[in-house]
């Protein structure tokens, strides 16, 4: 599994808050009980393109940057 995309806003340094708007293509199993409730199983990601990223804090849309990586410290836990 690959780690999580981190962003960092390049206008007020925020690195947690974001509102990120993208398009996702899944394919999933749909379990229906014969009471007509569904439970969602092996949903599996097939596309996933991040469209925007906005800075909660600030609301700066177009100065999010995403964070490398590598450049990023290990948790030890």
């Amino acid at each position: 599994m690959s780690s999580p995309v981190r962003y960092r806003c390049t206008s007020c340094g925020n690195l947690t808050r974001f509102d990120v708007t993208s398009t996702r293509r899944t394919r999933a199993y749909h379990h229906f009980t014969v009471g007509g409730e569904l439970t969602v199983e092996d949903e599996q990601v097939l596309d996933d393109h991040v469209e925007s990223v906005e800075c909660r804090w600030c609301g700066s849309a177009g100065r999010v940057e995403v964070l490398d990586p590598a450049a990023q410290p290990v948790s030890e836990g």
